[in-house]
């Protein structure tokens, strides 16, 4: 036995129980702790490694950048509680209803906006599928087109910021290049951190949902059968009576029309402008602006009158439940880099990768159809703790800008929530989704949006100032 079998025999059987939906965290530390048990017994394995693990824990629970991901989540269940969602969803409606295919703009745009303020996909898919969806069939929207473009929209929260992917992958690939610039033989690393991640991925993200509405538009003008709203209709969507409803409108009437929206949308933009204003201007850290936004987002519950210790009580719930599952896994993760690094898979992998070194493209194109292929069976999670650290370094030390491959990885890992069969996107939708709506309709109507998303990674990738001239 030897490390050129062990190594990729830990990495493969991790991966297997991990798509046998395991507990991602139990299944990366059992699989560390199994493999290194057995190499101890062939001498492959130091069990001085180990000692590193307290170290490794201290790190994570004191890691600033880490700090942001319970108030972003905090700050999103907040908002989500105080139904922001329903709220921009109608207030957006309005503006676009009355277009041909304007409805369909208006999904993305709240899909963006509810990315910029809250982040969460699951939250966001079904509060998109129960307020959207029945509005999107009775103006004969297709069942594939509107099953895919609610799937699609709620998943942008994973590369808009502010995104916990983008937070976890900050950590990840700034270890990653530090550990590539060591390797180089350069001491003076600059860090990356989170929010160069945020900065570079804004422009990339606003191209995505432009595309998306592109794709959209022309389909709906292409589609005789998709319906406008009536102006009735809008009004009866936004709770009110048919009958208030003037044939005519005064001047007075269209100025109160705009009030009503601007008052339904000033309150998340605030939010959204002031978070990420903060991290892109260098005000605020991630974790400083974390902690604004979620002050801000109990704000607007108040402010909408939404506000309960019963909805308090749940979110911190929640929260503490999303962030014990996050630092679990993040020490999970430590173990396994650990051992896998100490029976030598770090350089069976880099010794791998370096067969392309003359050819970096090669290598970058291959370590991204591997983790598109990854996204058809896990969790961006796992894809992110178990395969990142490894290729990172390798990659960085090829000459890829860290920050533009942080982005176009998390671009590559969003396609996790998407792509079937094992997209959370899917399953979300899927249960709030009426029986009329097939598993396959949902299928079909995400593959569109997975080619866009293909084609969004070949732009950055043509064009890498998409993401580096921001910063």
């Amino acid at each position: 036995m030897t490390t050129q079998i062990l190594a990729p025999l830990m990495f493969g059987f991790t991966l297997l129980i991990l798509g046998l939906g395991y507990p991602v965290a139990f299944s990366l530390a059992g699989s560390a702790l199994m493999f290194g048990a057995f190499a101890l017994i062939f001498d492959l394995f130091d069990p001085i490694f180990l000692s590193a693990m307290p170290e490794r824990i201290f790190g994570i629970f004191t890691n600033d950048s880490l700090i942001a991901i319970p108030l972003f989540v905090f700050m999103g269940l907040i908002l989500e509680s105080a139904k922001i969602s329903e709220d921009l969803l109608l207030g957006i409606t309005r503006i676009f209803a009355k277009m041909k295919g304007g409805l369909a703009i208006a999904v993305f745009i709240v899909g963006t906006l509810l990315a910029a303020s809250t982040g969460i996909v699951g939250a966001t898919v079904v509060s998109m599928g129960l307020i959207s969806l029945p509005l999107l069939l009775k103006k004969k929207y297709p069942k594939t087109l509107a099953s895919g473009m609610i799937c699609a929209s709620g998943t942008l929260g994973q590369i808009i910021p502010p995104s916990i992917i983008l937070i976890i992958l900050g950590d990840v690939i700034s270890s990653a290049n530090q550990q590539a610039q060591t390797s180089l033989g350069m001491f003076d690393v600059k860090t990356v951190s989170a929010g160069d991640l945020f900065i570079g991925a804004i422009i990339p993200g606003l191209l995505l949902v432009l595309l998306y509405m592109i794709y959209v538009y022309f389909v709906c003008r292409l589609n005789p059968d998709i319906q406008s709203l009536s102006d009735e209709e809008i009004l009866l969507n936004l709770n009110s009576d048919e009958s208030d409803f003037p044939k005519e409108k005064t001047m007075k009437q269209k100025i109160n029309f705009l009030l009503d929206v601007l008052k339904t949308l000033t309150p998340p933009l605030i939010l959204i402008l002031g978070v990420l204003g903060s991290i892109i201007s260098g005000i605020a850290t991630p974790t400083e602006a974390a902690s604004v936004g979620s002050v801000g987002a109990l704000v607007i519950s108040i402010f909408k009158k939404r506000f309960s210790l019963e909805s308090i009580k749940h979110s911190c719930d929640q929260t503490l439940q999303i962030t014990s599952m996050v630092f679990a896994i993040l020490i999970g993760a430590s173990l396994f880099s650990i051992v896998f690094r100490g029976i030598g898979g770090d350089d069976v992998i880099h010794d791998f990768l370096l067969q392309f070194s003359s050819t970096p493209f090669i290598c970058l194109l291959c370590v991204m159809i591997f983790i598109f292929a990854l996204g058809f069976f896990l969790d961006f999670f796992e894809i992110c703790f178990v395969v990142v650290p490894i290729v990172g370094p390798v990659l960085i030390q090829m000459g890829y800008d860290p920050i533009w491959l942080g982005v176009m990885i998390a671009m590559n890992l969003q396609t996790s929530f998407l792509t079937p069969p094992f997209g959370f996107s899917l399953f979300y939708f899927r249960g709030v989704a009426p029986e009329s709506i097939s598993t396959q309709d949902i299928y079909k109507g995400v593959i569109p949006f997975i080619f866009i998303q293909i084609l969004t990674l070949a732009l950055i990738w043509i064009f890498p100032e998409l993401v580096l001239k921001s910063l």
